[in-house]
């Protein structure tokens, strides 16, 4: 079986898709609130909507089926496209699951938000793989799962089942995952993370780096597992990953130093001898130079509660 990378990266990072809340309307309306969550779906279950936040000149239509990927920013406000007079339902926050028990999906716009969670060492990551605002369209080829996937999600939400609570978070998680798969598909993604773990071309060479980081691994010897030569593969490395190889090596490195410091009881002195570093100190200046502060420090912070230090990423 092909190694997985993405799903290995998730599990890295921790990421997690959390049903946050939603509502559902009729006529004229519009719904406006911060954006509290760094990394936020925004979810067109059914009916139409127009998305406004800052950082888009445009305003976003949504089809039945859309998402909006909102990356970072600070408030948005939502409305019906309905061109009637009159004025506009006031509503709150999509948190606040307004009217979705009594949705009728063929005649109600149903929208549902949803946030992205995901640990210290992994935001900064999924934060330079996205834009500001990302329009993933369920009508491209690329989405095809994506309607009955929001479709189950408001099954879940709407009705009282046992063990809803524990489906809806499985749906945040596959729509969060979906939602990637087709913007990956349908958008020209950055340099970083995301374009690397799915690249075709530099596969093998990332599969390697991935199951022996500690190995001490050499430009051509990499260049050979992606069939391409050494000046290719260095060139079309860094086009796609916005770095060169080793750095990637590198950063990968620090980002399983970090987890290994925060979820286990590993000594620095093996952690940097399986991460392949001559000795502790060599480990020490590497880390600090990438995360901001000693592996010791580093520990000791993200134990006593969410750090405010830098975070180690695996994309420039």
């Amino acid at each position: 079986m092909v190694a997985d990378q993405l799903s290995r990266a998730f599990e890295l990072v921790e990421i997690r898709g959390v049903v946050a809340g939603g509502f559902a309307a009729s006529g004229r309306w519009v719904a406006r609130s911060p954006c509290v969550d760094s990394l936020k779906l925004i979810a067109m279950v059914s009916g139409h909507g127009r998305l406004i936040t800052d950082g888009i000149e445009t305003a976003l239509d949504l089809a039945p089926g859309d998402v909006a990927i909102l990356n970072n920013r600070s408030w948005l406000e939502h409305e019906s496209r309905d061109a009637g007079t009159g004025p506009r339902q006031e509503l709150g926050p999509e948190e606040n699951f307004t009217g979705l028990s009594t949705a009728d999906r063929s005649v109600h716009d149903v929208v549902i938000g949803t946030a992205v969670d995901v640990n210290h060492a992994g935001r900064e990551l999924l934060q330079r793989a996205l834009p500001p605002v990302a329009h993933v369209q369920a009508a491209a080829a690329a989405a095809t799962n994506l309607r009955s996937l929001l479709d189950q999600l408001f099954d879940e939400v709407t009705r009282s089942r046992a063990g809803s609570e524990f489906a809806i978070r499985q749906y945040g998680q596959l729509l969060l995952l979906e939602v990637l798969r087709a913007y990956l598909d349908q958008a020209e993604v950055p340099p970083g993370w995301l374009r690397v773990l799915t690249d075709e071309r530099l596969r093998p060479a990332t599969t390697l780096m991935h199951a022996e980081p500690g190995r001490p691994w050499g430009l051509e010897e990499l260049a050979v597992a992606a069939a391409m030569s050494r000046s290719s593969f260095a060139r079309h490395f860094r086009a796609v990953a916005g770095m060169p190889p080793l750095t990637y090596l590198s950063r990968y490195r620090m980002l399983l130093a970090q987890r290994a410091l925060r979820d286990g009881g590993t000594r620095v002195a093996e952690l940097a001898a399986d991460l392949g570093y001559a000795s502790e100190a060599a480990f020490s200046t590497a880390f600090k130079r990438e995360v901001g502060c000693s592996p010791l420090r580093y520990r000791q912070a993200v134990r006593n509660g969410p750090p405010a230090i830098g975070t180690g990423t695996v994309s420039e």
